[in-house]
């Protein structure tokens, strides 16, 4: 049986997987990744992503052949400069990097009418557009090439040029409803077409593995390379939210929920925005700065599974806003937002419990926000993420919702990117938790307290309220 390549470029790690067309994974490894950290700068050396990824794919492909394809799936808005031949000429400016926080008044001006058109309506400081800028301020533009961190892999795999992928430019400002650069834009900001790669959908071929590539990382030459995606659409893709209604819900650090939708959804308040699918159709999302990353903080070394399991016979009724860093993207933007406590946690048990309880109810209000917005919600909820391991919060997450919620066996981003290479839905069900009557009001209370400090909009406050009361 074929067995196609998923390859995923994270932020501590890269992981390579080789999947069977029936789901099987028939090899996978890791090799970790390095980065320099000082206040708002964030880097990456790009060749460690080649070596780290040239190690994983040759572990993971051991004892396999007949690989019929491979696709990369990197960080959302990471980039730097290579030159003609593809060789960095900057480091790597990853994800959440915001120097270019002064260039971004400069791009929502020029872009204001195409960014309002693909809904979004405002880029954010550490969007890949203002990097851009930032980055050509000191290089001469003539002899420079933007690369996303995947196409500067992809690019090593070719052994020449490569077109990019919509799903990682995105956030450089490409219109994904014309699928092309909007030059208008580009040219008012002093960005030459040469600059530019070229663009297509996620899963369209875009080269094949050449000799040198094919010595360094075991992938036979001549692989058809596919054109990946941003890892947060990686792992719907993994997670098998495909179909038009369906939502994948990942858990762990943070909150990022994505969907599927025929239309693409226009976000008043910005917090939502749309990647395009490789059908074509509309993959809405936003990525919340809440998540059960506070638990290291609230209570370290503590054995979570132990605290899951004695929730679950009593976790009091507490809830804990879980907010990992200050400010909140999702579902509501609110720089001022910190965490915050109502009830009175008294033990490590409800602490644990308060928060998988605020969790809950943020993913609820961004259901809520999504209906609001006119988005289907209702097709199948697909959890994944590292809070999946906790039997208490999958319930909480179902009673919360009210609704049947799937978990899946592997929806990691590089099984994502083997679905994508093979054109295939990959995933495999591990369990579906069923609903249980639940006690809203602490929710109601929830919304009322967001709304109260300013965070939340009154008509999001109020139409979560409504569809509670139904």
């Amino acid at each position: 049986m074929s067995v196609w390549i998923g390859i995923d470029l994270g932020t501590q790690s890269v992981r390579a997987m080789a999947v069977t067309g029936d789901g099987r994974v028939r090899g996978t490894a890791a090799r970790p990744l390095t980065s320099r950290r000082e206040g708002d700068r964030h880097e990456q050396d790009p060749e460690q992503w080649w070596r780290q990824l040239a190690a994983a794919c040759r572990e993971a492909l051991h004892g396999v052949d007949d690989v019929a394809g491979v696709a990369v799936a990197a960080t959302s808005g990471t980039i730097l400069l290579t030159d003609a031949a593809g060789d960095p000429v900057t480091p790597a400016l990853m994800y959440d990097d915001r120097r270019a926080a002064g260039e971004l008044d400069r791009v929502n001006e020029a872009g204001a009418r195409v960014w309002a058109r693909l809904g979004y309506q405002r880029m954010q400081p550490n969007w890949a557009l203002p990097k851009l800028l930032w980055l050509l301020r000191d290089t001469p533009a003539g002899e420079v090439r933007l690369a996303h961190q995947s196409d500067f892999v992809t690019r090593r795999l070719a052994g020449e040029p490569v077109a990019t992928d919509l799903s990682n430019a995105l956030k450089t400002g490409v219109d994904l409803i014309a699928e092309s650069w909007p030059m208008t834009v580009m040219d008012a900001l002093g960005v030459p077409p040469e600059v530019l790669p070229e663009v297509v959908r996620p899963g369209v071929g875009i080269g094949t593995v050449c000799a040198g590539a094919a010595e360094e990382t075991g992938l036979p030459e001549g692989t058809p390379i596919l054109a990946g995606s941003t890892d947060g659409c990686a792992a719907q893709l993994g997670a098998g939210a495909i179909e038009v209604g369906s939502w994948n819900s990942v858990l762990g650090t943070t909150l990022v929920l994505k969907g599927v939708t025929r239309e693409l959804i226009h976000d008043p308040l910005g917090v939502v925005y749309s990647h395009r699918a490789p059908d074509g159709s509309w993959l809405p999302g936003g990525a919340s700065s809440t998540g059960t990353g506070v638990l290291s903080t609230l209570l370290p070394g503590r054995d979570l599974a132990a605290l899951s399991g004695e929730a679950e016979k009593g976790g009091g009724r507490g809830v804990i806003y879980p907010l990992v860093s200050p400010g909140e993207r999702f579902p509501f933007a609110a720089s001022g937002a910190r965490s915050f406590t109502m009830g009175r946690p008294r033990t490590d048990v409800e602490t644990y419990a308060a928060v998988l309880r605020g969790a809950a109810y943020v993913e609820r209000l961004c259901f809520d926000y999504l209906d609001l917005l006119g988005a289907p919600i209702g097709g199948e909820i697909i959890l994944t993420g590292g809070a999946t391991g906790s039997a208490y919060g999958n319930q909480l997450r179902a009673d919360v919702l009210g609704r049947p919620v799937t978990l899946r066996e592997n929806a990691e981003p590089a099984l994502g990117m083997a679905a994508l290479a093979a054109s295939a839905n990959l995933a495999r069900t591990r369990a579906v938790v069923e609903p249980r009557p639940c006690d809203l009001e602490p929710y109601v209370a929830f919304v009322e307290e967001l709304r109260a400090r300013g965070w939340l909009d009154e008509r999001v406050a109020a139409h979560a309220k409504e569809r509670t009361a139904r």
